[in-house]
């Protein structure tokens, strides 16, 4: 373990992962630099950050000529940017908080969800089976919200260990990695996404395989048949620990869906009756979910009574409200296309679509294959008009904002039908993120009389 209190570390970019990785290593006392691209005066922390003795520059090149022991960078920032490449080539380390609050706390019983789509709702799902186990040492942490280095803060975890950490994990926090290996992990899926920053799709896909690939013989890595590239690249780049398989439609893979039931190798676990989340890709998530609980230890027993319980999470294919026979859902975090095709496939009524937001140039082509039940499709926001284009051309209905779409999807719907925002895209050209986009939504539905 390093030596905090005799090294000068430079944090870059702040958002909640730098914030957190700042106050672990002001606890370690190390000497902390922050380089940030907002002037201080936008830093509503910058206050609290001088308080702790954290310096607070600019992103000037001269910043990354200076003498640093350490930088702990934004997952958000690209490997690419020429900074960090000039900090790499001057031998400074360059890695994210996961790996930071890894390397400083105490052994832990790591669970690893990543993949493209299915992340959150298997984190949360399987957060909460843990939880029931052990419920005073289980923390859901990650990508889903709440920094690894606050979670290693707030719970001691420099001094205690054996707790259990749900870890939703995205590839940008993966790239840079270099210690870190959880106790049992699963890639859901793969599919297109975030090639605007990775470059490629095989850099995408590769950084995914990394929440593997320094696993120990004797940990779980559950393999996911059922998904094409999944295979693909776990073979590509081996697998070096113990492998589970899962399949709903594969009968052999250790985990399986059989008769009704899933099941683990010969031993059954759930009921499928019993899963309350809607579409065929949540009963894979519930599977996922499943075959890591019982690598923690967890019983068949608690699995199925938190799955029981289960009703989903925010965000995701989120029921809101029936209005007048139509039945609203809020899928915002469906952010790319897989995501708003998994959305479509949970569907069997008629359903309204409405897709739009930040530009990320992403085609259309493999939604238009799944829009047989869906009869208007509306488009809003920076990319509505290109994504009507690419769907079904003059037969859908171009507008401004979110509010008009809805608006427009309330004056078409009949009792019946299915009302969903799923929009395909990011929500950067309208609203901070996909969480804010989806609470106005539901706000906006509530609001319908």
């Amino acid at each position: 373990m390093y030596d905090f209190s005799k090294m000068n570390v430079l944090v870059i970019g702040l958002a909640r992962s730098g914030l957190a990785a700042i106050d672990l290593l002001h606890t370690l006392g190390a000497k902390i630099t922050l380089s940030e691209m907002r002037p201080i005066e936008q830093i509503k922390e910058a206050e609290y950050l001088q308080s702790l003795g954290v310096g607070i520059v600019g992103q000037e090149p001269q910043v990354f000529e200076e003498n640093y022991d350490l930088a702990i960078k934004n997952p958000g920032i690209p490997s690419s940017k020429s900074f960090v490449k000039r900090l790499r080539a001057r031998g400074i380390p360059v890695i994210t908080e996961i790996e930071l609050a890894f390397a400083v706390a105490k052994p832990q019983h790591y669970l690893a969800v990543t993949g493209t789509n299915g992340k959150t709702t298997t984190a949360t799902l399987l957060g909460e089976i843990v939880k029931a186990a052990y419920p005073d040492k289980t923390h859901v942490t990650g990508n889903i919200g709440i920094p690894l280095c606050r979670t290693v803060l707030e719970h001691d975890l420099i001094n205690q260990e054996g707790h259990y950490i749900i870890l939703e994990i995205s590839n940008f926090q993966l790239v840079d990695i270099v210690q870190f290996h959880p106790q049992a992990a699963v890639i859901l899926n793969l599919t297109p996404d975030h090639v605007d920053v990775m470059g490629s799709l095989e850099n995408y896909y590769e950084s995914k395989t990394r929440v593997y690939r320094r696993m120990t013989e004797d940990e779980v890595f559950i393999r996911n048949l059922d998904d094409r590239d999944v295979v693909e690249y776990t073979g590509n780049y081996p697998v070096p620990c113990r492998q589970l398989t899962m399949s709903l439609y594969d009968q052999t893979a250790f985990y399986h869906l059989s008769d009704g039931w899933l099941w683990a190798a010969d031993e059954r676990i759930l009921p499928l009756d019993e899963i309350k989340i809607v579409g065929m890709h949540n009963v894979q998530n519930v599977l996922a979910a499943a075959a890591l609980a019982k690598a923690a230890g967890v019983s068949n027993e608690v699995i199925r009574s938190v799955v029981a319980a289960f009703k989903g999470v925010e965000h995701r294919i989120e029921f809101v409200r029936e209005h007048k026979g139509v039945r609203y859902y809020n899928d915002s975090k469906g952010t790319n296309p897989d995501a708003t095709i998994t959305a479509l496939k949970a569907f069997s009524q008629p359903v309204i679509l409405l897709v739009g937001g930040f530009e990320k140039g992403l085609a259309m082509d493999e939604v238009k294959k799944h829009i047989a039940n869906v009869k208007k499709v509306i488009g809003f926001g920076a990319c509505g008009a290109r994504l009507v284009n690419e769907l079904v051309g003059d037969a859908g209905i171009v507008v401004e904002d979110m509010q008009q779409a809805l608006d427009a999807a309330a004056e078409i719907a009949q009792a019946g039908d299915v009302v969903l925002l799923s929009p395909t895209t990011s929500s950067f050209d309208q609203f901070s993120c996909y969480e804010e986009r989806g609470e106005v939504f539901v706000k906006m539905v509530n609001a319908l009389v």
